[in-house]
């Protein structure tokens, strides 16, 4: 039966790939360091290479062999790793990780996130106060919503057990190579496990074991 343990850090996600490995040492789930992640980039940022990544003004460090579209805007602090493309109209507000190869595509807006290595959200997506892992994908439109419409604090729950974040703003924990249909919404403290699919244009909160699809709140099936 589904648990806590399933939305752990181990659980969902391949640290070795993600400049941002050492944010995740001493916690045991991911939304723990949401609150982090400015701090750690200004750190992380100061040990960069100048060969290899550019330090621009506000605490921003962008590897020189990414692709940057000159109607991005990116705020600090921010790193945008190594052979990453950053699109037309991609809206940085800062406090983002973007991972090696990864795409921030045309209108996407970041705001507090960690992604790891080849994540796509490359077409008007919304991605705040979220960390998604390798290689996962959200779909056109497909968006996280971080705030509560009551405003109240957020809560994990996984099958019978729950965790209280402490958390006003929490968006979404993808595993690795999850992937997000089109026009989806990811409600506050959704956790999404390794391998898994969300049909398009769902609504989806609480927690999504690995290895299946949504299709539904009612109706989750396991892959084979």
């Amino acid at each position: 039966m589904a648990g806590l343990q399933d939305t752990t850090i181990k659980a969902l996600y391949t640290l070795e790939e993600t400049i941002a490995k050492d944010i995740f040492e001493e916690v045991t789930y991911p939304w723990e360091v949401l609150s982090k992640i400015k701090d750690f980039i200004v750190a992380l940022g100061e040990t960069l290479p100048e060969e290899k990544y550019e330090r621009r003004e506000g605490n921003i460090w962008v590897a020189r062999n990414a692709k940057v579209f000159p109607s991005a805007y990116i705020g600090g602090p921010a790193i945008i790793d190594e052979e990453a493309e950053i699109r037309h109209c991609a809206f940085i507000r800062g406090a983002a990780i973007v991972g090696k190869g990864a795409v921030v595509g045309n209108s996407t807006e970041l705001k507090n996130v960690i992604l790891f290595n080849k994540v796509q959200v490359p077409h008007y997506n919304y991605v705040g106060d979220s960390i998604l892992g390798y290689k996962a994908h959200m779909g056109a439109g497909s968006i996280t919503s971080n705030v509560k419409s009551d405003k109240t604090l957020v809560v994990v729950r996984a099958g019978e057990e729950t965790y209280e974040t402490g958390l006003k703003k929490f968006g979404a924990m993808l595993g690795d190579h999850v992937e997000v249909g089109c026009n989806s919404v990811l409600n506050p403290g959704t956790v999404i496990g390794r391998n898994s699919n969300v049909y398009p244009t769902s609504m989806v909160r609480g927690f999504i074991p690995s290895n299946s699809i949504y299709k539904k709140q009612t109706e989750i099936a396991a892959k084979y």
